[in-house]
């Protein structure tokens, strides 16, 4: 064979060789926690094991319903991480804007622009893109969330999209279509602040009081120029318009930090008005230990300290997760807890077996921030 036949049977091996490691090397999609927020320390291997489902649904209660400052702490961690998701979340644009939508609600909007500033689909997904307009329209950007409004293929007439639009439209000048817009909007589902601050946009009526409930709120304030410092503000519009990461909740560390004979000794010997303190700092302390003695756990039954409220077959699910240490499924679970309990937090039953829960599961110092919490709140 010449050198030419040879260079030219040799080019055609390397370009077909390049071109079939092309071929069978597809980009696939990401899944819905693969990228990062921020650096938490929390595993790669977080999610194993979740069930997908109970992602969704704690998720979405995250994003509409506030939690303690502790347990707002944990999920912030918990849903910054990068990490391998639960199976079956490759290429789910929902649960991705759930994601990004509930740590808005929680006030890391840092954590959610960085998830977001990567998202493929916005147009394609309306969870996804009002996750993403909100985050524009929090940094002041709202040339963006204008556009992602814009490209938006799917969901358009939903009534958060329809406000945005008035809002878009009013910007660009174009004043019967907002007017038409917003009165489509308002007929759909009335909102009394909204139309308040749209109104005085619109046709300079009053506009009153700033509103700071969301980012679209504080676009309208902010483009009225009213007083700003006078409203109160959403954890999400604090956290924007102070522009620091959220700072975990600091409690005193004197409740727990006894060992746990003395915490036992000081609840049995105590009078009637201590006692019920003394023996729920008791049992967050046992929460805490990796192991108690025999006899410590007998002292420690007789203590009179209610059930919790949570559902008993959430508490199963709880110590199952806790048993085989996975970890995103038993900080979900109490979460879910969390959710129900409101700004004050689970009764001190449940909050006993979430910090053993989350000890177990191989997660210390999100159980001792809980616990210093629960510690904070006895009387």
């Amino acid at each position: 064979m010449s050198r030419v036949a040879l260079a030219i049977v040799l080019t055609v091996l390397v370009c077909g060789s390049a071109r079939a490691q092309v071929e069978v090397a597809p980009l696939a999609a990401p899944d819905a926690f693969s990228t990062p927020g921020r650096q938490t320390g929390l595993p790669p291997d977080l999610w194993r094991g979740t069930p997908l489902e109970l992602a969704r649904t704690v998720l979405a209660r995250l994003a509409t319903r506030p939690v303690s400052p502790a347990a707002a702490e944990v999920a912030r961690r918990l849903l910054a991480t990068g990490a391998t998701g639960p199976e079956g979340s490759r290429g789910d644009e929902e649960l991705l804007g759930a994601r990004a939508s509930a740590l808005i609600a929680l006030g890391d909007v840092g954590a959610a622009a960085r998830i977001l500033d990567r998202a493929p689909g916005l147009e394609r997904n309306p969870a996804l893109a009002q996750a993403a307009a909100e985050s524009a329209l929090l940094a002041g950007d709202e040339d963006r969330a204008c556009a992602v409004a814009a490209a938006l293929g799917a969901g358009r007439g939903d009534i958060y999209w329809l406000r945005l639009r008035a809002f878009c439209q009013a910007v660009a000048g174009q004043g019967d279509q907002a007017q038409l817009t917003f009165d489509l909007a308002q007929a759909q589902t009335r909102d009394v602040i909204y139309g308040r601050l749209m109104s005085a946009r619109l046709s300079g009526t009053p506009a009153g009081p700033a509103s700071l409930r969301n980012g679209l709120d504080l676009a309208l304030s902010r483009a009225l120029k009213l007083e700003l410092g006078a409203a109160k503000a959403a954890p999400a519009v604090a956290a924007a318009m102070s522009g620091v990461e959220p700072a975990p909740p600091a409690y005193a560390a004197d409740g727990l930090d006894v060992t746990l004979s003395d915490r036992l000794a000081a609840a049995e010997t105590a009078d009637s008005k201590s006692r019920t303190r003394l023996q729920g700092l008791a049992l967050l302390s046992m929460a805490l230990a990796v192991e108690v003695s025999g006899p410590e756990r007998v002292r420690l039954s007789a203590f009179a300290v209610p059930e919790g409220k949570a559902p008993l077959g959430r508490g199963l699910a709880l110590e199952a997760a806790a048993a085989t240490r996975r970890m995103g499924e038993a900080v979900l679970l109490a979460l879910w807890t969390f959710s129900e309990a409101g700004p004050e937090g689970p009764a001190l039953g449940d909050r006993v077996r979430i910090v053993s829960a989350l000890t177990r599961a191989g997660l210390p110092a999100e159980a001792r921030l809980i616990a210093l919490e629960g510690a904070a709140g006895l009387k």
